[in-house]
Formats: structure tokens, C-alpha cells, sequence
């Protein structure tokens, strides 16, 4: 990740602590538009998004963040909540069973060889 988007990222982090969250938003965008594959830039935007009310949108950015890190515990669970808010209880329970396999120990994908 370069410089810029750390320093971003972190300018996102202190508008999140106090509760500027539109702001967040606003910065956690643009360092996902500078690095896609960027899974905190995602998984941060998906919780700022689902705050601020915006379910679709972060719906969308929370299985970017599964994508990137299909066996990331914290990700599953968080899309869960936002299928919930949105009323996706069939969605919600998949995403639910991903993170209870990786609560257990499991994996979601397993490693290539």
C-alpha cells in the first residue's frame, strides 16, 4: 500500500473517531479508487457506509472485502449485519455460516497448493 493511501486511511480513521462519518466515507472511496485490492480500505468503507445508513452501497463494498479475504471472520460477520439491516435474512445466514465455519477453525477457501 503506498504512503498516500496509509495517510488517507488513517484521515478516514480520526473522522470515524469523531464521528464524522460522511467524511470517513468520503476518504475511505478514494483510497479503494487508488487501490482496489485494498481489504481495510473496503472493510472500513462497508462499516462507515452501513452507519451512515447506506445498506446497498455497503453491501457492495463488504463482499469486496470477502473477495479479497474470503476467510476473514470479521468481514462475514459484518455482511451478515448489513444483509440483516437490509432485510436479506436468506443472505445473512450464509454470510452467518461462513464466519461460524471460521470461527471454528475452518476455512471458507481453502489455499491452493
Amino acid at each position: 500500500m503506498s504512503e498516500d493511501v496509509q495517510n488517507i486511511f488513517d484521515d478516514a480513521n480520526g473522522d470515524l473517531a469523531v464521528g464524522d462519518l460522511e467524511s470517513a466515507v468520503v476518504k475511505y472511496r478514494r483510497c479503494v479508487e487508488i487501490d482496489a485490492d485494498f481489504f481495510d480500505g473496503w472493510h472500513a468503507l462497508a462499516m462507515a457506509l452501513m452507519k451512515t445508513g447506506k445498506i446497498k452501497e455497503a453491501i457492495g463494498a463488504g463482499l469486496q472485502a470477502t473477495i479479497l479475504k474470503p476467510n476473514d471472520l470479521l468481514a462475514w460477520t459484518a455482511l451478515s449485519q448489513m444483509y440483516v439491516q437490509d432485510g436479506q435474512i436468506g443472505e445473512a445466514e450464509d454470510a452467518k455460516s461462513n464466519a461460524r465455519i471460521l470461527s471454528l477453525g475452518g476455512k471458507v477457501l481453502r489455499d491452493a497448493d
